[in-house]
């Protein structure tokens, strides 16, 4: 008997791509109403507020982990909002002493 082979599809998703509040409901499997308490908290935000917002691919990743942070530890939102913050800042840093020591290489 043939082995059936699974093919996977999707799409990357970076800071110059655009997703609607639907697309990104959907990408991140959650109500509209959640993204807007996300909006609201300051975790993610828009890019345009106009007659229909418009996010960047980042929001999904920061959905997701807010998610995640509430699903798997129980953090409430407010303190999801906190360590994504904190995060981000780490990555920052991260990256910036990754530059440094590339350049102190050469």
């Amino acid at each position: 008997m043939p082995k059936k082979v699974e093919q996977l599809s999707g799409v990357l998703l970076d800071e110059e791509s655009e997703l609607t509040l639907s697309e990104l409901c959907r990408a991140c499997g959650v109500p509209a109403e959640r993204i807007i308490a996300l909006v609201e908290e300051g975790v993610i935000e828009p890019r345009s507020r106009e007659l229909q917002w418009r996010f960047s691919g980042i929001c999904v990743r920061r959905v997701r982990r807010v998610y995640s942070l509430e699903r798997d530890l129980g953090v409430n939102l407010a303190g999801a909002a906190l360590a994504i913050e904190l995060l981000d800042e780490i990555e920052r840093l991260q990256a910036h002493l990754a530059r440094l020591e590339k350049g102190r290489k050469r």
